[in-house]
């Protein structure tokens, strides 16, 4: 296994994260999730992606049984909590901590920043950046940061927020492709940022749920050596079979960074499929935008703003 820094804070990770949401899909069972998760972590993975909202919960509950038993001391676990207040945000992640059966996760992320106001709500007095915060000094979360898959610019205005008070994040979630580098692309705007200031990227979305392959451009392997060779600390892929946690370990052990004729020839290969973002409906469409199905989930607009608005 190849393992690298995250961002500033010194902890080693394999570069390969293993992807919750798929962990309870309808076509997997709970035994073979707990064999994928702990596979995964005999062979040197231990970087473990969940949350909050993932399968109403079930990606954290078979994670948490698969962390039983000394895997837990060798997992990097992060989760991800959906709420915009504090109430709702330290709510979320004491669910997610029970399912999980830990006392902490290593990172916990704010879900789906893809609104612009999305930021403002996060760090208001009492927004969720608050519980976090609080949740990091009572040992129940040890690093920060937050995720997104819709625009870069929406990445870049949640930094300016977070800069404007006075907060730094350990670690940033964001699509990163051989097709993101043609539409909307965090590649080109929001890494650049991520690697000066010092914050861990997390990469995620190299098959975009096998929608990328559907091209006919590229395979799976050259997806992942693509997004392997980006200064990225890990690169989280949705893994539903043993057979695609051997792909994630063939990738690994088959990996050297791509040289640019490499690079130019796969971005070719990929920039008429891509130019339109029809592969990566993440961008494009509200399909994958939980958080808009279920606005519940984010709690109450600040009351200042309440009654700011009120006639």
């Amino acid at each position: 296994m190849i393992y690298r820094t995250l961002g500033s804070t010194g902890e080693r990770v394999s570069a390969i994260g293993v992807g919750g949401w798929h962990l309870s899909l309808k076509h997997v069972d709970e035994e073979l999730s707990l064999r994928i998760v702990r596979a995964a972590i005999d062979r040197g993975v231990n970087f473990m992606d969940n949350s909050w909202d993932y399968n109403e919960g079930e990606s954290e509950r078979r994670m948490g049984r698969a962390l039983k038993d000394g895997y837990r001391e060798r997992a990097f676990l992060m989760t991800k909590i959906d709420g915009r207040t504090k109430k709702e945000a330290a709510k979320q992640l004491d669910e997610s901590l029970k399912r999980l059966k830990v006392d902490y996760v290593d990172l916990a992320q704010h879900h789906e920043v893809i609104r612009f106001e999305d930021p403002h709500r996060i760090f208001d007095d009492e927004g969720a950046n608050a519980a976090l915060v609080e949740a990091r000094a009572a040992g129940k979360v040890r690093y920060v940061g937050f995720t997104g898959h819709k625009d870069p610019r929406i990445h870049l205005h949640t930094l300016e927020v977070a800069a404007e008070h006075g907060f730094r994040f350990d670690a940033v979630q964001m699509p990163l492709n051989v097709m993101d580098a043609h539409y909307r692309s965090f590649e080109k705007l929001v890494l650049p940022e991520l690697v000066k200031q010092g914050i861990g990227v997390l990469g995620m979305k190299p098959l975009a749920n096998g929608i990328l392959l559907r091209s006919n451009t590229v395979s799976a392997v050259e997806c992942l050596h693509y997004a392997l060779s980006l200064p990225t600390s890990v690169v989280i892929t949705g893994i539903d079979s043993v057979e695609v946690l051997e792909q994630a370990f063939a990738a690994v052990e088959t990996f050297r960074p791509l040289g640019r004729d490499e690079r130019d020839a796969l971005l070719a290969k990929t920039a008429g499929a891509a130019a339109g973002g029809q592969y990566e409906p993440f961008k494009t469409t509200s399909i994958f935008d939980s958080t808009a199905q279920h606005p519940d989930w984010l709690g109450e607009e600040p009351p200042k703003v309440q009654q700011l608005v009120q006639p």
